[in-house]
């Protein structure tokens, strides 16, 4: 199984006109690939994936996939839902379309319980088993936590399991997964604290600020897996106030802002219930990203 780590980049979805902006979209991920980033991932949170259509979905996948081909950067596409029935269908699409992985949010509002977050992802990945797959656990945004045990359970049961992109904050969380389990793949969801969940044995990182960043964040990664903890720390510590603003409002918000802000993105578009940010957001975000050098297209 070729399972997918490194840096990873959870992706806006830029629109025009309310409708997905397919030249744009390609132009980022080119931008990723130049900058290092060992990983795009479509069709994610970050990406609006609650508000798009079934056919956006597959377009953006493919996209990825289209731009992807002949480099070294690989696609992890976004496969949740808080429908079982749904997140299938996501991931048979995924897999149909040639990406090369695939995560899933933890199920949102319906607060199952353990055993329903057990038998939710048993049910995805036993529909795809030639795929390798990574669970997704952000208990802010979903209101349920995959525990612990039953993570390891999943990864134990299911051979295509190979990891799981960590967004609670906790690093005890981390240290306690790799300790039980030193094989599965634990990635950092939390921009802030790329830096120590490395350093404690991660594999990785999904980030929304390599989005804006994305040579900072593969250099972090890189330095980080080589055992330069320093020079990893140093970068971690120079993107904070970046990754700070950019989580004042919900993601991806400020960041589809900084995007359209840098000239990355020719429109700043959300889908409702999502709007642009406070007039004082904006002001925040504008004043810190003239500390940093972004890089164009």
């Amino acid at each position: 199984m070729n399972i997918v780590t490194g840096s990873t980049t959870a992706l806006i979805t830029p629109f025009k006109n309310g409708k997905l902006d397919e030249a744009t979209f390609a132009a980022l991920i080119k931008r990723q690939i130049d900058n290092g980033i060992d990983a795009v991932c479509p069709v994610g949170t970050t990406g609006e994936s609650a508000t798009l259509t079934y056919d956006e979905d597959r377009r953006c996948m493919e996209i990825a996939v289209e731009v992807c081909k002949g480099t070294r950067t690989k696609v992890l596409a976004g496969a949740g839902s808080n429908s079982t029935a749904e997140a299938i269908q996501a991931a048979k699409t995924a897999q149909s379309c040639g990406v090369d992985a695939i995560f899933s949010v933890a199920p949102y509002y319906n607060k199952p319980s353990q055993e329903g977050l057990y038998q939710h992802y048993k049910a995805i990945a036993s529909a795809v088993p030639e795929m390798p797959f990574m669970l997704y656990n952000v208990p802010g945004r979903t209101v349920v936590d995959i525990s612990a045990d039953t993570v390891i359970r999943l990864f134990d049961d299911l051979p295509n399991i190979y990891g799981i992109k960590e967004a609670t904050g906790s690093l005890e969380r981390t240290i306690e997964l790799l300790s039980r389990r030193p094989e599965l793949k634990v990635f950092s969801g939390d921009d802030a604290i790329d830096y120590p969940i490395l350093a404690n044995g991660g594999a990785g990182i999904t980030s929304v600020t390599s989005n804006l960043m994305p040579d900072l964040k593969s250099e972090l990664v890189r330095l980080a897996l080589a055992g330069n903890f320093a020079g990893a720390k140093a970068i971690n510590d120079k993107l904070f106030p970046l990754n700070k603003v950019l989580f004042v409002e919900s993601n991806p918000v400020m960041i589809k802002a900084a995007m359209y802000i840098a000239g990355l993105t020719p429109t700043l578009e959300y889908r409702l219930p999502l709007v642009a940010p406070s007039a004082e957001n904006m002001k925040k975000l504008e004043a810190i990203m003239k500390n940093y050098e972004i890089k164009g297209l």
